[in-house]
């Protein structure tokens, strides 16, 4: 069995939430204050301080503090990892993907 870093696991696990992925994406475009994150949301500000705590703890966000905010920003370098990890599936699936393709049009 092949071992992974425990780090993709975090990270893995951290994007099987909607509401941490829709965090993530915003956070790719811009820098929120969690306040302005919970007003997107349906949920308690503890609860989107707890998602956005996964989400650090994984690496994929920064936190710092501006005042009595928190705001939050993209961390890209565990995105690089688990897409690294993702790539080699990628390489393989299109490998066999262009192999069917070549069998396909030899009919």
């Amino acid at each position: 069995m092949v071992k992974h870093p425990m780090h993709l696991d975090t990270v893995f696990h951290s994007l099987s939430d909607p509401i941490r992925r829709d965090i993530l994406e915003r956070v790719t475009h811009k820098e929120w204050s969690v306040g302005e994150l919970v007003e997107l949301h349906e949920v308690s500000f503890a609860a989107v301080s707890k998602h956005v705590k996964v989400l650090e703890e994984a690496g994929l966000i920064k936190k710092r503090k501006e005042g009595r905010h928190h705001m939050i920003s993209l961390a890209p370098k565990a995105l690089k990892e688990a897409d690294a990890y993702l790539e080699r599936y990628r390489r393989m699936w299109q490998s066999r993907y262009d192999k069917l393709d070549a069998l396909l049009k030899d009919k």
